[in-house]
């Protein structure tokens, strides 16, 4: 049970630190510059709510500073947190960008079923993409999703939450019966698992309470912080008590002595 406990909390931390790379670095040039807004808001250096009941009008205006025609087949508008991909849209609407030039297109998009993929706050992306699914270009910002609090990202918090208290109490009962590892290092590293999972639930917590969005710049300190902090709980714990030494003097077996018998004539 806990090494599937700590697989589990592994997974979610792989996750963080192991997340795949930006897409601007996928793509290869990035030419295009994008500037978006969604029901005639700005998104950047913004956070944008979004309410999956109603429809979304996405626009975009693209810029092209090279010196020729760039062509984009699809534009993505999608949603990531501890680097999961929660929600991804592609509308295929192919457009020329003429060389120097800028050009503004308009998308109205269906987000229905994006109650039951996530809700709360998170980072999101509009991509321009070409026809190989690489970017163009993109823009930045914060999603405030209005779903449900049992989609796909709820449920995803809520597994990281019982597999935390199952890493907890697992640590804590060993360390109660006296089974810790006798040696240090292996004691902090019976509570790391623990620590990890605490960190990933407190990110999903203040993403789903609208709090702080789980971007890498603080998922990952939290999360960091959150398993040192349990690694040198269970550094410190006390050493577990020493198992009975049993002598050759214990394992001795008596004889009883039958009672003196007298007899008389």
């Amino acid at each position: 049970m806990g090494r599937v406990i700590a697989a589990g909390v592994a997974l979610g931390l792989c996750g963080v630190l192991l997340g795949a790379p930006p897409a601007s670095a996928q793509s290869g040039s990035g030419e295009l510059g994008v500037q978006v807004s969604i029901d005639r808001r700005p998104i950047a250096d913004a956070t944008v709510p979004i309410d999956p009941a109603k429809q979304v009008e996405l626009q975009v205006v693209a810029t092209n500073s090279g010196a020729a025609p760039v062509k984009v087949r699809s534009v993505r508008l999608s949603g990531v947190a501890l680097a999961l991909t929660f929600f991804a849209y592609d509308t295929t609407a192919p457009f020329e960008v003429p060389a120097r030039g800028s050009i503004t297109r308009t998308f109205v998009l269906d987000l229905g079923d994006l109650a039951g993929q996530a809700t709360g706050l998170l980072p999101s992306s509009v991509e321009l993409l070409d026809a190989q699914r690489a970017t163009l270009g993109e823009a930045t910002t914060v999603a405030d999703v209005r779903g449900s609090f049992w989609s796909v990202y709820g449920v995803f918090g809520l597994a990281m939450l019982v597999l935390t208290v199952l890493a907890w109490l697992g640590a804590l009962l060993a360390l109660a019966r006296h089974r810790l590892a006798p040696n240090r290092w292996r004691r902090g590293l019976r509570f790391l698992p623990a620590g990890f999972g605490t960190g990933l639930v407190a990110v999903i917590t203040l993403s789903v309470l609208r709090l702080v969005p789980p971007e890498p710049a603080i998922e990952i300190p939290l999360v960091l912080g959150a398993a040192a902090i349990a690694f040198l709980l269970g550094y410190l714990t006390p050493h577990p008590a020493p198992a009975p030494v049993i002598t050759e003097s214990d394992t001795t077996v008596r004889m009883p002595i039958p009672p003196r018998q007298e007899f008389t004539r």
